[in-house]
């Protein structure tokens, strides 16, 4: 074959891997919701999936921020945070719980009227929030260099009582929980240390140290199903298949710089990873799981500046990503539709 017929059908494959990208996107803008006078970094959200309301934590802006995902507006504000992180809203107890990462606080709401119920002092750092129905505890991870500790904690929390039982001492902050379905077994990621650590949940320890192959694992999802953990580092940004019973990391795929946020749809077998953070340009980086160790970059979905966290409900099919305002655009929740 001649070079210039290899060439025109290289050129013609990479234009038609385009437009197949541009026509068949996983994800599907379909709705931009302003949130108006939130300034700064924006950070975990969760979701309200009876009410139809988004809890977005306006970290910078230490407040918390209610959506109304029904009518698509902006619904209220509630200040007094010093760094919102954390977001758990438990509707069996009627609770919403929030951590404040500059205060040491987490603070517990009525689910239905957001009125202020109880207050939990706990050390530096709260961040992350995992909630086990089975038991109806809350895990909160803090600690590390946020409290001056050369080790991070998981804090155990009687989510009925909204009283502290204890912690759980890890090898640094906690960047994210991952809870299997049973309540029995604790992910924690090691940013700071590149690692994840197994903690049985009953005898309130560490049981398992696994490295990570790329530094500073912020953000993942479980899928228990294939007993893969599907982990986010920043450097490199790295999206990672990992098997959730050895530690033995089984897929590494290049994602999005300025991670800040893994999710996986069990639904269509994907994993979606949003970034942006610090970033002039945000992105989407979703990958179709083809088996339990086998994953594709099947989209690359531009959002907005700075654009790191997301929250991906299976129940109302929505992906959630946090914008923070820039320039003359205000803050906003951007709000994605899987398309088939």
């Amino acid at each position: 074959m001649k070079m210039s017929s290899v060439l025109s059908l290289t050129v013609l494959a990479s234009l038609s891997t385009q437009v197949y990208a541009q026509d068949h996107a996983p994800l599907r803008l379909v709705q931009t919701i302003s949130m108006p006078n939130v300034k700064g970094r924006i950070d975990h959200m969760d979701v309200d999936v009876k009410g139809k309301r988004l809890f977005v934590a306006g970290l910078e802006n230490g407040s918390l921020e209610v959506v109304d995902l029904q009518a698509g507006k902006w619904l209220k504000s509630i200040p007094g945070f010093r760094k919102t992180q954390g977001i758990a809203y438990v509707p069996s107890l009627n609770k919403v719980f929030v951590a404040s990462g500059d205060d040491g606080m987490l603070r517990v709401f009525r689910g239905d009227t957001l009125d202020l119920l109880d207050a939990i002092k706990l050390d530096l750092g709260p961040n992350r929030i995992a909630y086990d129905p089975n038991s109806k505890l809350l895990y909160v991870g803090y600690g590390g260099k946020d409290a001056g500790k050369d080790y991070g904690e998981v804090g155990i929390i009687d989510a009925k009582a909204d009283k502290h039982l204890g912690d759980i001492k890890v090898e640094a902050h906690p960047a994210e929980l991952l809870l299997d379905q049973t309540g029995k077994t604790l992910f924690v990621f090691v940013s700071a240390g590149s690692k994840v650590q197994v903690v049985d949940t009953k005898k309130r320890e560490v049981v398992s140290t696994w490295p990570v192959s790329s530094q500073r694992n912020g953000d993942g999802a479980f899928d228990e199903k294939t007993y893969r953990l599907l982990i986010g580092t920043r450097t490199p940004p790295q999206m990672i298949a990992m098997d959730s019973q050895t530690g033995k990391e089984v897929a590494n795929l290049p994602t999005v710089e300025g991670m800040d946020g893994v999710y996986f749809d069990a639904a269509h077998k994907r994993v979606y990873v949003s970034g942006g953070r610090d970033y002039d340009v945000g992105y989407i980086f979703a990958y179709q799981q083809k088996d339990a160790d086998h994953y594709e970059t099947i989209g690359k979905i531009p959002t907005r500046s700075g654009a790191g966290t997301s929250f991906w409900s299976p129940e109302l099919n929505r992906y959630y990503v946090a914008a923070p305002a820039h320039d003359n655009e205000e803050a906003a929740v951007l709000v994605f539709e899987p398309e088939s």
